[in-house]
């Protein structure tokens, strides 16, 4: 972060910079302890870094709970009494109570309903919008990716394959992969409906070492090389790279 190497960092120092950083987890029904009030969860990373007094924990958790649309008698609830999306909420408030630069969203919205999905999502946009915090959003779902992000990465394998503006990998995918999970994602119209590129092969094993692109097994397009050697992640257009031999 910031060109710091976390994993080097102890004390002190790695403590000063993990409130710059907060992780908002996929599950809101296993992340927030049920012993707990909500009080007690959104107040414990603001005691643990002294942000604020014990006399200021009650205004300062209401007003956090006010930034992610909840009114302040939720923090004398239990997660036990909210529903997923509500849980999803306060896992959000939690994550700002520190004041944080940087949030990892990890499938945030895959555990919730189909209804509760955009509120979400209309919440953390619109946080990103006010506060200008940076997130990186971890998603299977590229209709929610598409809503999301400025910028997208599209990994295979643990290896990112692709990777630019979000209006460029959406409209006019370079990597075999990524044309393939595009061409899966449901539109309603029939009329605008293209190709769906179905994949065949089997997945490599992940725990051995790959000599080619690790796509190379599924891909459409295959050819010698693609077995033998990787491709290097490249620039093909300007602000888009892609890791294919023939793109």
């Amino acid at each position: 972060m910031d060109g710091k190497d976390l994993l080097a960092l102890k004390g002190r120092e790695l403590r000063a910079i993990r409130r710059r950083m907060q992780l908002v987890f996929q599950d809101p029904y296993s992340s927030l302890s049920p012993r707990r009030q909500i009080r007690q969860l959104i107040a414990e990373p603001l005691l643990l870094h002294r942000l604020v007094s014990k006399e200021e924990i009650e205004k300062t958790v209401a007003a956090l709970l006010g930034e992610v649309g909840l009114e302040p008698y939720f923090m004398h609830r239990y997660p036990h009494e909210m529903s997923g999306g509500q849980r999803q909420r306060i896992a959000i408030a939690r994550a700002l109570a520190v004041g944080p630069q940087f949030i990892v969203a990890d499938e945030p919205v895959s555990a919730l309903d189909v209804s509760v999905r955009a509120q979400i999502l209309n919440i953390l946009l619109e946080l990103q919008r006010k506060k200008g915090i940076a997130m990186l959003f971890i998603s299977h779902d590229l209709s929610v990716v598409e809503r999301i992000a400025h910028r997208i990465a599209v990994m295979y394998m643990g290896k990112i394959v692709e990777e630019g503006d979000a209006g460029r990998v959406i409209e006019s995918p370079l990597h075999p992969y990524t044309q393939a999970l595009l061409s899966s994602v449901p539109i309603a119209d029939p009329e605008k409906r293209g190709r769906r590129i179905r994949l065949t092969g089997d997945l490599p094993s992940p725990i051995k070492p790959i000599s080619g692109c690790p796509f190379a097994s599924r891909c459409p397009e295959v050819q010698d090389i693609c077995r033998e050697v990787a491709p290097p992640l490249e620039a093909k257009r300007e602000g888009h790279v892609a890791a294919c031999h023939f793109r």
